[in-house]
């Protein structure tokens, strides 16, 4: 009996680190929200991708619970101001951070 006990225990333990391994907290990602990002970050990228007044390889996107930052060099205001609503419009999107500089 006191095997099974010792094994229930292990078994409790392990489940429990588990559990908690994969919680988020403000600094970091649940794997599920991890995941979340990404779809958000690609599908950001993705439009940005679309919108032919905007070069995809200046921006840099990044996603972190829901909160998309743009950063990198553009080459008028009017492309940062594009790219901004084009993220917010992005399903998903709560918020989006400018980085973004004029060259």
């Amino acid at each position: 009996m006191t095997t099974l006990k010792q094994f229930s225990t292990l078994l409790a333990a392990f489940a429990m680190a588990t559990t908690l391994g994969c919680a988020a907290t403000s600094k970091s990602e649940s794997t599920g929200e991890y995941v979340d990002d990404t779809a958000i970050t690609t599908k950001v990228k993705s439009a940005i991708l679309a919108e032919d007044t905007l070069k995809s390889a200046e921006i840099n996107v990044e996603t972190f619970k829901g909160i998309v930052q743009l950063s990198g060099f553009v080459s008028t205001q009017a492309n940062v101001d594009k790219a901004v609503v084009v993220a917010r419009n992005v399903s998903g999107v709560k918020s989006v951070k400018n980085d973004m500089r004029v060259k």
